[in-house]
């Protein structure tokens, strides 16, 4: 049944064909979005990266304004509709900094997301030396830094290296590494996001696992939601159960980026306003 509440909440987290591996137009997406009730979607694809870096995941440097010309177009289509904006999925590791500088000034971004992708082969290259546990731990090591850089306001799927090697995922090992991680960004004010595409993946949670989610919660990090949409029929997917999952925890509200300010609806009145 249709909601009978005024559009509350955003898409944060969703992609366009030119990562090279989502599926649809970014109107097709918007579509969603407004027929799940939200007041607005932030298209956050993935940044393109210096020296080739994963280039067949996504844009090329000189696609970024042809993105934002994209995105211009769909915000100019779906006027009074709904509320369309340009953000970015920028990766995070050491050296980066500089490149993502330049990158996030080249245009008004309204959410920018830090990531840290151990999948990516130069990622994995660089990184991992054969120890699972090693490689976990480096992971939340540079999920603080990406925090400290100051260069992002969101965190986005904050756990995602448990589905690099699930048999090798041992929470209770893991706990204290991820402890002094979110001790670092708590400090920095930094939100971060519950993803839930999680579910999809091997390790069928979504990012973060409910503990973490409690960790977070007791240090005062903000949430803010996405479904890392690479196709348009996962917009705002999971929107119910992880709102839900954030008030059994006692969260009271959940966050959204416009002008990279962060804005909070609360958890009762976002439930309200979903179709």
């Amino acid at each position: 049944m249709p909601s009978d509440t005024e559009p509350l909440l955003y898409e944060s987290h969703c992609h366009t064909p030119l990562c090279k591996h989502a599926i649809g137009v970014p109107a097709e997406y918007a579509v969603v979005a407004e027929a799940r009730g939200l007041r607005g979607i932030i298209f956050t694809c993935h940044c393109p990266l210096p020296q080739g870096i994963s280039a067949g995941v996504r844009m090329a440097p000189d696609q970024f304004d042809d993105y934002i010309e994209m995105i211009a177009g769909v915000r100019d289509e779906f006027a009074g509709r709904l509320d369309v904006r340009a953000g970015l999925e920028s990766d995070f590791f050491p050296g980066v900094e500089p490149w993502l500088e330049k990158l996030h000034a080249r245009a008004p971004l309204h959410h920018v997301l830090g990531s840290v992708h151990t999948q990516v082969a130069e990622y994995r290259g660089r990184f991992f030396r054969g120890d699972w546990f090693e490689y976990q731990q480096t992971y939340f090591e540079h999920l603080a830094q990406a925090a400290e850089t100051g260069l992002y306001d969101t965190l986005a799927h904050p756990d995602l290296v448990k589905n690099e090697s699930p048999a090798h995922w041992f929470l209770s090992r893991i706990e204290p590494s991820i402890q002094k991680a979110l001790d670092r960004i708590a400090k920095t004010g930094v939100a971060m996001e519950l993803n839930t595409s999680g579910v999809n993946k091997a390790l069928p949670e979504m990012n973060p696992g409910r503990r973490m989610l409690e960790l977070m919660r007791e240090r005062g990090i903000p949430v803010v939601l996405g479904a890392d949409a690479h196709r348009p029929q996962r917009v705002a997917d999971g929107y119910g159960s992880a709102l839900r999952q954030l008030q059994s925890l006692g969260y009271r509200e959940v966050s959204y980026f416009l002008d990279r300010k962060r804005h909070t609806v609360p958890l009762d009145a976002a439930l309200a306003s979903l179709r």
